[in-house]
C-alpha cells in the first residue's frame, strides 16, 4: 500500500510524540526494586484448590513482576532474586546478605523504595533486622502471602502491588520498615504472624500504622521506638552475627534445653516464659549458672501481646538479667544479636530493649 511522504512524516512523527509521553511517564513514576527470597509468595500447588498444600519458592521474580502488569502504572520496577528458599531455612548470613543488598540500593539515586518478597513463617524476624540495621529514610516494605499464586483467592498479587505502591510513595518515608499485608501497613518491629491459614495471619499487638487501598496510603500512628537511620547499628558494618538461642517455658518444664544450650557457645539465651516472662522456681538456679558463665540470660514473653516488667515475676537486679520489653522470643532474639555486636554490658544492653 503507498504511503505519501507527508502521510509517512505524520506517522512518524505522532510516534515519536507518543515515544516522548511514555518516556515522561516513566520518568514520573517511582523506581522500586524487588529483591525476591522465595517463600509462599512465590510457590505453586499441584491445584487451585491447595491453599495450604503446596511447594513454596518454586516462582522466580521476573515472572511475578510479568505476571502483575498493573505494576507499571504505578512504579518502574525492575527484581533481583537474592534467594529461593522457604523462609523457615532462612541463616543469619542470609539475614546479612540481604540487608547489605537492601543498604546498597538506597545508597542509589535511581531507587526510590525497595520491596522484599518473603515467606511469613519468619517474615516478622526480617523486617525487624532491617529496621534495626538499614540507615535509609526511604520505604523499605517486605511483603509475603498466605496463599500461593495458583490458589483460588491467592492473596499474593493484592499483597505485592499494595507493596510496590507503598515503597512509591513519598509519605512511607522515614518510617522505617514496613509490611503489607491483607491491606494493613504494619511496623516491621510490631507485626507478627499469629495465625498459620488464614489470609489475615499478620498483625500488630499496638495496631496497624495504616492501610492501603487501592494504590492509596491512610496513616493512623507512626513509630516511636528507634529505627533505620536513627539505629546505632549499621549494615554497613556488621559482618557476623553472634551466636543466640531460645528456651522456651512451659508447665513442667526442666533444665535440659538451657543446660544444653549454655554449654553450645552461645552469647546470649532467650528464656521464652510465660504470663510476665515467668520463670519456674526450679530452674531459676540453671539460668543463673548461664549468666554466671558470661552468657547475657534475656526474659521474655511466650504471650501473644506480652510486655515483661523489669524485677517483676523476678529479681533480674539482683541476677543481672536483661527484660525483652514487648518483643516476642524471636523477635527478642533479632535485636539480642544485633546489640551484641556493639557490647555486652548488660546495663547497655537493657537501654537498647527499651529504646529500640
Amino acid at each position: 500500500m503507498y504511503l505519501s511522504p507527508r502521510f509517512r512524516a505524520l506517522a512518524a512523527g505522532a510516534a515519536m510524540l507518543a515515544a516522548s509521553a511514555l518516556a515522561q511517564a516513566q520518568q514520573a513514576l517511582p523506581n522500586v526494586v524487588i529483591l525476591a527470597t522465595g517463600g509462599t509468595i512465590a510457590g505453586a500447588g499441584a491445584s487451585a484448590v491447595n491453599s495450604a498444600t503446596y511447594a513454596a519458592a518454586k516462582v522466580g521474580v521476573e515472572k511475578l513482576i510479568a505476571g502483575l502488569p498493573e505494576l507499571s502504572k504505578v512504579a518502574n520496577v525492575r527484581g533481583e532474586q537474592v534467594f529461593q528458599v522457604a523462609s523457615e531455612s532462612l541463616t543469619n548470613d542470609n539475614l546479612l546478605t540481604l540487608a547489605k543488598r537492601v543498604s546498597a540500593l538506597s545508597k542509589q539515586n535511581d531507587v526510590d523504595g525497595i520491596v522484599i518478597t518473603h515467606g511469613t513463617d519468619t517474615l516478622e524476624e526480617t523486617a525487624y533486622f532491617l529496621t534495626l540495621t538499614v540507615h535509609t529514610s526511604k520505604p523499605i516494605v517486605v511483603v509475603g502471602s498466605m496463599r500461593p499464586g495458583t490458589a483460588l483467592s491467592a492473596d499474593g498479587a493484592l499483597n505485592l502491588y499494595d507493596a510496590v505502591t507503598v515503597a512509591g510513595s513519598k509519605d512511607a518515608a522515614g518510617k522505617g520498615v514496613l509490611v503489607t499485608m491483607g491491606d494493613n501497613i504494619d511496623t516491621g518491629r510490631d507485626v507478627s504472624k499469629s495465625v498459620n491459614i488464614k489470609t489475615s495471619a499478620f498483625s500488630s499487638q499496638w495496631g496497624p500504622l495504616g492501610m492501603v487501598v487501592e494504590g492509596k496510603n491512610y496513616w493512623f500512628r507512626a513509630p516511636v521506638k528507634r529505627h533505620t537511620v536513627n539505629s546505632e547499628f549499621d549494615i554497613d558494618k556488621i559482618n557476623a552475627l553472634p551466636p543466640v538461642e531460645i528456651a522456651m517455658g512451659y508447665e513442667g518444664v526442666s533444665s535440659t534445653a538451657i543446660d544444653a544450650l549454655g554449654k553450645s557457645g552461645i552469647k546470649a539465651l532467650i528464656h521464652g516464659g510465660t504470663g510476665n516472662g515467668s520463670v519456674a522456681d526450679r530452674i531459676v538456679p540453671n539460668l543463673q549458672k548461664v549468666r554466671a558463665d558470661g552468657i547475657v540470660v534475656i526474659r521474655s514473653s511466650r504471650v501473644p501481646d506480652g510486655f515483661v516488667i523489669r524485677n517483676a515475676e523476678q529479681p533480674d537486679d539482683k541476677y543481672d538479667w536483661v527484660v525483652a520489653h514487648d518483643l516476642r522470643p524471636q523477635k527478642a532474639r533479632i535485636l539480642a544479636m544485633v546489640a551484641l555486636t556493639k557490647t555486652s554490658d548488660t546495663k547497655e544492653l537493657q537501654r537498647i530493649f527499651w529504646e529500640y
